[in-house]
């Protein structure tokens, strides 16, 4: 009698243990994760040296991206359980993240031979070895899918074997998803209410941007199952996706209601990111912060929201948490974006040479950081009147593009003729800037000032011929815009002084030149006293009378 009852306990033990790993895993796949890790604890707590406990706790840790956690329960699992099958798939799991496929697939053999008796165990031991080849880094689809068949054979009405046989195929062909779709309608034939099968399907009609059908099965699935958070959480990413930006937050807020936890926050938080809601980020940060959560990520989603704004102490606040993120961050996990942002924020500051040294790093990065800054870096030279910077930078530019564009040219002019006074190079550059455009005024100009600048004395007249054009290509008409005034000015008042006093001096010509010159400046003093023109002598006041001349004395 005493061994019935001992045996009734043990069975009913064992039907409780089971029931509690599969709701544990039940709270994995409902992203529940804190509460899933809470009840793995328990469950291993109660018997330490069941490695499949361990296989699955590892497991969630795999569905939360953290792999190191998951390893090391992968690990644990097989250094006290070998004598079951799950735990060596585990052990495989490992060698196959680091790379070691020969023996990760000898562990999986193992664990297929142990299961092979049973065939609803065979096929979870299939599931988990499928799993990985899918969703690793290393993937191994026709394997993956060869596998699952098997294990469709011994159970066939599991949903999961169809549910990772529709994401092998999706993996191995997303731009033709019908097979992937025939596997997961194959979900709905075994259960038409599973809200896992049609939300896969919706997600391959949010990858392929077809919001309406997409957003229609994920309404369906939440129907079926309202506290199916993962519905709520992909439906707010597809409204993000297109912009909706308040009915993406109603569902992440009820995401929320169903898993109030830092996980589900912290998911949300980097939606927020994303769609660049950088007000709700900031709040949902602040959460995180309060209860403890902080990490690199968050204080580069803190620099990114604080840099949009433009208040004092919201940059005060990007620049801190810039710091923060620096200080922190592993190498490898920099992008070029976390150098510009510093640089955005020191630049609303007024701090335009911190803002350049951040700007710089993240244009030296990578070829998309050039890309994206390497016109507000030339602009930031112009600016502070960086010559040095500005030259290196358009040589950079000449360099990854064969040439440069006319107005980078003519810029590239600018900064020898102001930057290190080279105006012999400098009229070189213009004159190729006037070789590509025979009608750029602008470049013109500045030939004939770096002329004069090698012929200050006017000893040769080198600048004739441009200042020449120069008054040529302003017509009389366009000469007193504000943008060619001084230009033109400029121009007459050299060729008016050219001749008067070169070799090919001609008064007459000097004249009209002067004429020209009070048509635009009408008190212009040099012109008028060309001109012979005196100033009117000022007025008398009416009613008084002249002071009389002082006699003079003999």
């Amino acid at each position: 009698m005493k061994r019935i009852l001992l045996l009734s306990t043990l069975l009913l033990s064992g039907l409780s243990f089971a029931q509690s790993l599969q709701q544990a895993n039940a709270k994995t796949e409902n992203e529940r994760y804190r509460e899933a890790l809470n009840d793995f604890k328990k469950l291993v707590a109660a018997d330490p040296i069941n490695g499949e406990t361990y296989f699955y706790y590892g497991d969630c840790y795999f569905e939360m991206e953290e792999l190191d956690s998951a390893k090391m329960m992968w690990k644990k699992g097989y250094e006290v359980d070998k004598l079951r099958a799950m735990p060596l798939v585990g052990y495989g799991r490992v060698l196959w993240l680091d790379g070691k496929k020969t023996e990760a697939q000898a562990e999986f053999t193992k664990a297929l031979l142990l299961a092979k008796k049973d065939k609803l165990k065979k096929a979870e031991v299939i599931r988990g070895i499928a799993e990985i080849y899918i969703e690793a880094p290393t993937k191994n689809l026709d394997e993956a899918l060869i596998l699952l068949e098997e294990a469709i054979l011994k159970d066939p009405t599991n949903e999961d074997n169809y549910l990772l046989k529709g994401d092998a195929l999706y993996a191995r062909n997303s731009s033709d998803a019908s097979e992937a779709l025939k596997a997961y309608n194959q979900v709905l034939v075994i259960n038409p209410k599973s809200p896992r099968g049609i939300v896969r399907k919706a997600l391959i009609y949010q990858r392929a941007k077809n919001e309406p059908e997409a957003n229609k099965m994920y309404n369906e699935a939440k129907s079926i199952d309202p506290t199916y958070a993962p519905a709520y959480r992909l439906n707010a990413e597809l409204y993000l996706m297109f912009g909706k930006n308040k009915q993406a937050i109603e569902n992440w807020e009820k995401y929320l209601e169903l898993n109030n936890n830092i996980e589900s926050r912290y998911r949300y938080a980097n939606a927020l990111f994303a769609a660049k809601e950088y007000n709700g980020l900031i709040n949902q940060l602040d959460v995180l912060k309060n209860s403890g959560f902080s990490n690199f990520y968050t204080e580069r989603m803190y620099a990114f929201a604080y840099a949009d704004k433009t208040d004092s102490l919201s940059l005060a606040n990007g620049l801190g948490a810039s710091d923060r993120f620096f200080a922190i961050v592993p190498a490898d996990k920099i992008n070029y974006q976390d150098y510009k942002v510093r640089g955005t924020l020191y630049q609303k500051k007024g701090q335009d040479s911190l803002a350049i040294i951040a700007f710089e790093k993240a244009a030296a990065m990578n070829e998309a950081g050039y890309k994206e800054l390497s016109n507000d870096l030339i602009k930031m030279y112009t600016k502070n009147k960086m010559y040095e910077k500005l030259i290196s930078a358009y040589e950079v530019r000449r360099q990854k593009n064969g040439k440069l564009l006319a107005l980078e040219q003519f810029e590239l002019g600018k900064a020898y003729y102001f930057g290190r006074a080279d105006y012999k190079n400098a009229d070189s550059i213009f004159a190729v800037v006037i070789k590509n455009d025979s009608t750029y005024t602008p470049a013109y100009l500045f030939r004939a000032r770096s002329n004069y600048k090698m012929d200050t004395n006017n000893e040769k007249w080198l600048a004739f011929p441009y200042y020449l054009k120069v008054s040529e290509l302003i017509k009389p008409e366009d000469r007193n815009q504000a943008a060619k005034k001084a230009s033109i000015l400029e121009s007459l008042r050299y060729l008016a002084d050219y001749y008067q006093r070169s070799e090919k001096k001609d008064l007459l010509i000097a004249k009209s030149y002067f004429e020209q010159i009070l048509q635009i400046e009408p008190n212009d003093a040099t012109a008028k006293k060309a001109l012979g023109i005196k100033d009117p002598a000022p007025a008398t006041t009416p009613g008084t009378t002249p002071k009389p001349a002082t006699p003079v004395r003999n």
